[in-house]
């Protein structure tokens, strides 16, 4: 029989032949295809199991396969939750059961209406729309006052969308709702003729419905009109309310200089300066919420009018000013004239005054108000008194820069705490659509809030398949919705589905898992916390990760991720990791198949979900990740060489499966927990049989004083406590090999000299 080590040597001389010549064999190669061709098309456990062929090439994979029989048993594994530490595989000592499990997506897949990751960029997008509107409105009147300088006719000014829309926005017109003619007869008026086109239809306006009023009034008895609910008073109050509330064109004629015809006289403008900061002023006040440069112009309309104020009459008159005061000393919005009357009015210096005895948990505020005026009693003030000091104003208005959003940002945080519980039991995508609150701040999120899109299109866009390019969302032509699309998680009918991430659910916790064994495999308790820290950033960085440039610009992920296959960092380049991720499986030039650790680097590749232009990629339907399948065909050509070479020398079937399992050993406890890793250091260390029987602490003792277990992870060092051991299971086994084949087995390069394995052998046969 040819040595245990020359075998051995043959064979892992170059693992990669050895692992091929395996997989061609006729009845490997059959049975793999079967595996590849078919594990995609199952979708829950019963299948798995009741397909023998495939259930039985996985378990003999991952070493189980003494335990095929157990199918009860097999199941409560792989329905375990991997992330509950007291799960049932988690719970087995046995750590293939749980890698077993791991390579399978059985209830590692979440279907959520949104992840978490999901949850915090879309609040993160709504936060920031919040924060760019000041940027947005300062955007769009510097355009308006450049553009409107260029206009000469008020055709042009209609043909302008963004120029049309900034100035009917900021005076309170809806553009969808205004006509071409109206709009030109508008800004072609004089106001100042009573004949003029916005004159002339206001009054036809007026009169048209007092027309309604008149017939309604002519055609009804005394008894309806006197009656409030009658359908004749109901009409008429109807009537009078749009005559009430008729929209005023004024101010949108007066904003232009635009004559009759809808031109301009020679050497005038569109609009004079003082035009244009009306209208920018109008349209900074027609924001759904006061933006800084709204609150700046506040700050300033109060400072150039407190000095004018004589009386408590002229805040309260003063919509603008009372605001300003309220807001400024945070006082509830429902605060009424007379209260803030009392307080101004309020002698600090009498303990019995409004000031002093009202307000409940607002007085404090009540008292600061009171002081920061200087009013009497009456309202009026003393003679030379003015309504504030300068110091007064100053704080007043410093008090107004600091509070003038806190009621938008209360807002905000509720509606943020409401779409955070509602989005929680929403069950389906109409449950989503029919919530208000939800849809304001996705809608927002993405600035599609004022697009007045239907249910039923929002419903095609939410249910669009982003995998498929051709699909309704990408048809739109409009970021904004793919935008949305990708916040949410909806299956063509409605119903909820698996986040499309760079890493599946399953895998996240594998590779999270791995790196901490292995930076806390050999280090100290803090390693271990530090590891553990370093892997909840990892989980929640590459759940936002949206590509693979995406991922290699974020060199801490970089490493955990090399960490966490067993890698040093510091050996490979975020341009090698690229090349790795870009390669060519198929091809055996590719960057991928030339190094030595092709195995390890097609796990990690096939672990994320990366089409080839490195953009996201909806990962393929069934139970087992790409990664999973892979690994699962190593480990069946693993297994297979080693039972093959086994038969004929169990001597190199253990050598080879020491080989593959010493990268997970991390204590001596590991070894003395697999009889054949424990096998192979008995031999090489000649540990006497009847230490087996020692107590296993001791036992535990022993091995760390003839073995470093780091050692184990060294592949020089690993390599060189093989061939001992293949050279000494020869001797010790009484394997008829001759000094020459030990000598011209070129092993002295191993780690051990010729003179010396010529020494084993002649132990063996009784020489000197």
């Amino acid at each position: 029989m040819v040595s245990t080590f020359i075998d051995y040597n043959l064979i892992t001389r170059d693992m990669k032949t050895s692992i091929r010549r395996t997989a061609e064999q006729v009845l490997v190669a059959r049975e793999t295809d079967y595996y590849k061709e078919n594990i995609g098309n199952v979708m829950s456990v019963d299948a798995f199991l009741d397909d023998y062929r495939l259930y039985s090439y996985a378990m003999k994979a991952h070493g189980l396969e003494d335990m095929t029989y157990a199918k009860a048993f097999m199941r409560k594994v792989m329905e375990s939750d991997l992330t509950d530490e007291n799960s049932y595989a988690n719970m087995l000592t046995d750590e293939r059961y749980r890698n077993f499990a791991m390579a399978f997506s059985f209830s590692q897949s979440t279907e959520v209406v949104q992840s978490d990751a999901q949850e915090d960029a879309l609040i993160g997008l709504y936060n920031q729309s919040i924060a760019n509107l000041d940027d947005a409105v300062t955007a769009d009147t510097n355009y308006f006052n450049a553009a409107i300088d260029t206009i000469t006719t008020a055709d042009q000014l209609w043909q302008n969308e963004k120029l049309k829309n900034y100035v009917l926005t900021a005076l309170g017109f809806d553009p969808d709702y205004m006509s071409y003619a109206h709009f030109k007869g508008v800004v072609t008026s004089d106001v100042s003729d009573s004949n003029s086109y916005v004159n002339t239809a206001a009054a036809a306006y007026e009169q048209g419905y007092q027309d309604k009023i008149d017939a309604v009034t002519a055609s009804a008895t005394a008894a309806e009109l006197a009656d409030s609910t009658s359908t004749a008073s109901k009409l008429i109050a109807q009537y009078q309310s749009a005559i009430d509330n008729a929209p005023d064109y004024t101010p949108l004629a007066a904003a232009f200089n635009f004559q009759g015809d809808g031109t301009l006289a020679a050497g005038d403008l569109p609009m004079t300066n003082s035009q244009k900061a009306s209208v920018n002023e109008a349209y900074a006040f027609a924001q759904p919420r006061l933006s800084s440069s709204a609150a700046q112009l506040n700050k300033e309309y109060y400072g150039s009018t407190i000095g004018s104020v004589t009386t408590v009459d002229d805040i309260l008159g003063n919509t603008r000013l009372f605001a300003y005061i309220r807001i400024a000393y945070g006082l509830p919005s429902s605060l009424l004239t007379s209260t803030m009357e009392n307080i101004l009015t309020s002698d600090l210096s009498d303990s019995t005054s409004y000031a002093n005895t009202q307000g409940g948990e607002n007085n404090a505020a009540y008292k600061e108000l009171a002081a920061a005026f200087n009013f009497q009693t009456d309202g009026t003030l003393a003679s030379g008194d003015t309504a504030q000091t300068a110091e007064q104003t100053a704080t007043t208005s410093a008090y107004w820069t600091d509070r003038y959003n806190d009621a938008d940002e209360a807002a905000d945080e509720s509606l943020i705490a409401s779409y955070k519980t509602l989005i929680s039991v929403a069950a389906d995508v109409d449950d989503l659509l029919a919530d208000i609150k939800i849809m304001k701040l996705a809608l927002t999120a993405v600035g599609l809030q004022d697009e007045g899109d239907t249910t039923r299109k929002l419903k095609k866009v939410l249910t669009s398949d982003l995998a498929d390019p051709n699909s309704y969302v990408y048809t739109l032509k409009d970021d904004r919705y793919v935008e949305l699309a990708k916040a949410f998680n909806f299956n063509a009918d409605g119903t909820f589905g698996v986040p499309m991430l760079a890493q599946s659910e399953s895998e996240i916790l594998n590779t999270a898992k791995s790196y901490v064994v292995e930076k806390s495999r050999f280090g100290t308790e803090e390693d271990k916390t530090k590891a553990t820290e370093e892997s909840k950033y990892y989980s929640a960085e590459i759940a936002e990760i949206e590509s693979l440039d995406d991922l290699l610009s974020n060199r801490r992920l970089v490493d955990f991720i090399l960490v966490s296959a067993g890698l040093d960092p510091e050996e490979y380049t975020s341009d090698d990791v690229r090349q790795m991720f870009e390669s060519d499986f198929e091809d055996p030039k590719s960057f991928i198949n030339t190094g030595p650790n092709t195995t390890i680097f097609k796990e990690i590749v096939a672990s994320y979900n990366f089409d080839s232009e490195g953009n996201l990629a909806k990962p393929a339907n069934g139970i087992q990740t790409r990664r999973g399948l892979l690994e699962t065909e190593d480990l069946y050509l693993n297994q297979t060489l080693e039972e093959q070479e086994g038969e004929d020398n169990a001597g190199v079937r253990l050598a080879l499966y020491f080989r593959r399992m010493a990268s997970g050993v991390s204590t001596a406890y590991d070894l003395l927990a697999d009889s054949a890793l424990l096998q192979v250091i008995q031999t090489t260390f000649s540990i006497p049989d009847e230490m087996s029987s020692a107590d296993v602490d001791v036992q535990y003792a022993y091995i760390n004083r003839v073995l470093d277990v780091e050692d184990l992870h060294d592949p020089e060092k690993l390599e060189k406590l093989l061939v001992r051991f293949t050279a000494l299971y020869d001797v010790e086994n009484n394997s008829d090999v001759s000094a020459a084949e030990l000598i011209m087995s070129g092993s002295g390069r191993n780690g051990i000299s010729a003179d010396t394995l010529l020494s084993l052998s002649q132990l063996r046969t009784g020489g000197a």
